[in-house]
């Protein structure tokens, strides 16, 4: 038979374990706060990079857009200039051509006809020896 006192001691020990318990199941809900208020502040700290990330690569993009139209307008006017100065190069050569060829036509016959025979140089050393 169960004694007055040791039902005491049992209603005891079943009181603390149940006690432990529920400090058990508070610990348990402390710490799963913890973790998702952890989980929300990784998540919102991602959100705030990738924020940051997208208007800094804007900021880029606009700057090397900028980049581009700045020497991209002076590349097409240089480029003009070129051609402009290539042509106008390639037009007096022309015309001295012209003013000219005649002339060197005149010479190239005039070397061509006047033949003036002689033996080679080497021939001659040839002989000698």
């Amino acid at each position: 038979m169960v004694r007055g006192g040791e039902l005491t001691q049992v209603a005891q020990k079943s009181q603390g374990i149940q006690t432990l318990l529920e400090a058990e199941k508070e610990a348990s809900k402390i710490v799963e706060k913890a973790r998702a208020y952890r989980t929300q502040k990784l998540k919102d700290a991602q959100s705030e990079a990738e924020k940051d990330i997208a208007a800094l690569k804007q900021k880029n993009d606009k700057a090397i857009a900028d980049f581009q139209k700045q020497f991209e307008g002076s590349s097409s006017q240089e480029q003009g200039a070129l051609d402009k100065d290539t042509k106008q190069q390639l037009d007096e050569i022309r015309r001295a051509f012209e003013a000219k060829d005649q002339e060197l036509i005149q010479k190239l016959l005039d070397r061509v006809a006047a033949v003036d025979p002689q033996p080679h140089r080497n021939l001659a050393k040839v002989s000698e020896a």
